[in-house]
């Protein structure tokens, strides 16, 4: 078998992150810059020889001039986006067609020192005029309707002119129908006006958390309502913020060319925390306490430096009602390590926690009671990167061009991601259940038409039998076999049911971890 060239060999070590990657020609010039969801899997396909056979002229002339491999890791695709059109801009690579004009990002602009200032889009950065910028964004659909929905919350005008007037005032409808505040006549004053659009500019840069709130609980109220149609929207206007609103990475320069080595970061790791051996098998918990509806954890796995997918578990948190990030992080690890002792699995050499002291000591009180006080534990929290250990009072920062550091920061993120997309599942879950799913002879499509006919549950109970049966698909029969079902609920006693297991029975009943499915 052939020697792997020095190209083919980096591809091997590239993560499975989102990215930036950059081709180089012999003379060390960039040839095509591209970004992926996942850089192993993207960059791998130009050198699989069943794709270069299929590949037209052009990328058979490009990765025959590929000669040198330099790639960065970001944090999300959006990023990736962004970083790509620098980098095409500054290198204008020779296999590269977009982003080598003058089109860029959209940026929200606004000039604090207007009377009444208002949010413009715009496509070019002017230094000097006076003006504060947010951005660039990379989704523009995402972006023009979240500031179509921070225009209304926070009654800020939309028309054009520098100083509006009652001319305006009278060919305008937002005052009406309460989308604006109304300066133009002196409704509010221009102090009171520049403080909301200050409040405004604070949710631009990620103070959105609240508003976010209100919108999900709107949701999931929608949802319990059984009105699919608005939970799905405000879902996607909860996703439109989001992306928003979520902090971007500022590209100031080409920077080092980011590098994960799993091996030598792992050693790192073992040495920074002084352990006894390098932490060859690393678990890594994290909670999503997102509502009391659905809590939810996850623990994900690293060998030897890389992410061991078939070792992910996934938890319900059920010993409790509320919310409570500490009694969720005992009880999983309770059930991990319980689980791991009963089976007598493979014991890890270093336990991770997403958070700071308070996770770390629910964390390790639960290890001493099982025994499991000899496994190296540590928290990680988020906001500075700094470590947390059971025991030891200031936290240890390392430096965050180490390797050690970077590789914490992918186990959490990893099992942060595990943890959101179970959540998000089992929400989804929740929105398509329905009291029509008990019902005999009432299919999905049935329980669908349904429910797009009358609107909700409640409408349809106190529906007559007649409007029932109007609905397409349904017919005379089966509308008396609904209405005899919601007659049966309504009558039934809430203590006949009497062979219901009770809590502690639910919850043995239950695995005590879900696989991922």
């Amino acid at each position: 078998m052939p020697e792997a060239s020095p190209v083919e060999t980096k591809v091997r070590e590239l993560p499975h992150r989102p990215g930036v990657y950059l081709f180089k020609d012999r003379l060390n010039r960039v040839i095509y810059v591209g970004k992926a969801r996942d850089l192993s899997k993207r960059v791998s396909q130009y050198f699989h020889p069943s794709r270069r056979q299929l590949a037209d002229r052009k990328t058979r002339a490009l990765v025959d001039a590929i000669c040198d491999l330099e790639f960065h890791v970001v944090k999300s695709e959006p990023e990736a986006l962004l970083l790509e059109g620098k980098l095409i801009k500054e290198y204008r690579p020779r296999y590269n067609v977009s982003f080598r004009d003058d089109k860029r990002f959209l940026l929200v602009k606004i000039n604090l020192g207007d009377p009444f200032p208002r949010f413009q889009l715009t496509r070019a950065r002017k230094d000097g005029d006076g003006c504060r910028y947010f951005g660039p964004f990379a989704h523009s659909g995402s972006l023009r309707t979240s500031l179509n929905l921070i225009k209304r919350n926070f009654k800020l005008r939309t028309c054009s002119p520098a100083v509006p007037g009652e001319a305006d005032y009278r060919h305008c409808l937002d005052h009406i129908i309460r989308n604006c505040s109304a300066p133009c006549v002196n409704k509010i004053t221009r102090a009171g006006y520049v403080a909301l659009v200050h409040q405004a500019c604070d949710f631009l840069e990620g103070q959105s958390s609240e508003m976010l709130s209100k919108i999900e609980e709107q949701m999931r109220q929608a949802a319990e309502r059984m009105d699919f149609e608005k939970a799905a929207q405000l879902r996607d206007l909860v996703e439109d913020l989001r992306t928003t609103t979520k902090p971007m990475k500022r590209f100031i320069r080409p920077f080092d060319t980011s590098s994960v080595r799993p091996v030598q970061d792992m050693e790192a790791l073992g040495t920074v925390l002084e352990l006894a051996e390098p932490p060859h098998l690393m678990e890594c918990f994290d909670i999503s306490n997102i509502s009391t509806t659905h809590k939810v954890a996850s623990m994900v796995c690293f060998r030897e430096g890389k992410p061991d997918r078939a070792l992910y578990r996934r938890y319900r948190i059920m010993s409790f009602e509320g919310q409570d990030d500490f009694a969720s992080m005992a009880e999983v690890i309770r059930r991990r390590y319980g689980r791991v002792l009963r089976e007598n699995i493979r014991k890890p050499n270093l336990i991770i926690v997403d958070g700071g002291k308070g996770q770390v000591s629910s964390a390790w009180t639960e290890l001493q009671m099982l025994g499991l006080k000899n496994i190296p534990l540590i928290g990680l929290a988020k906001e500075n990167e700094e470590i947390f250990r059971p025991g030891i009072s200031e936290p240890l920062v390392l430096d965050k061009s180490t390797g050690a550091l970077r590789l914490l920061q992918r186990i959490r993120d990893e099992a942060h991601r595990f943890a959101n997309g179970y959540h998000q599942l089992l929400l989804k879950r929740r929105m398509t259940e329905s009291l029509l799913d008990d019902c005999p002879g009432i299919s999905a499509s049935r329980k669908k038409a349904l429910l797009v006919a009358f609107g909700s549950i409640d409408k349809l109970k106190k529906a007559p039998v007649a409007e029932i049966a109007a609905v397409p698909g349904i017919g005379q029969k089966l509308a008396d076999v609904v209405a005899a079902f919601f007659e049966r609920l309504e009558n039934r006693p809430i203590e006949a049911n009497l062979d219901a297991p009770n809590e502690e029975d639910i919850s043995q009943a239950l695995p005590e971890e879900f696989e991922d499915e």
